[in-house]
């Protein structure tokens, strides 16, 4: 029997609780760049949001970054993170 936790996290559109490794980690590092974070391991503050397209687009509705990163977060990155995520999905 193996006691190793799983390590959760929240996504920050539907607040449900999930395994780290299935979801998406968005990242704002040192520069202040705001960038999906494929590898779930580029330094800076992260946060985490279902491998979902309805959270996808709720991030974006509600403007949900601008909180976690306690910065205003322009429409471009919001409109970069769908691109890579829906590009990323195509492939």
């Amino acid at each position: 029997m193996s006691d190793k936790k799983i390590p959760l996290r929240m996504c920050i559109a539907c607040r449900e609780l999930k395994e780290k490794r299935s979801m998406l980690r968005i990242v704002k590092n040192g520069d202040g760049n705001i960038f999906l974070d494929f590898s779930s391991k580029a330094s800076g503050r992260g946060a985490y949001i279902c491998n979902n397209p309805e959270c996808i687009k709720k991030l974006r509705q509600k403007r949900l970054l601008n909180k976690t990163f306690s910065c205003e977060v322009q429409d471009e990155i919001y409109a970069a993170i769908e691109r890579e995520y829906f590009g990323a999905k195509q492939n």
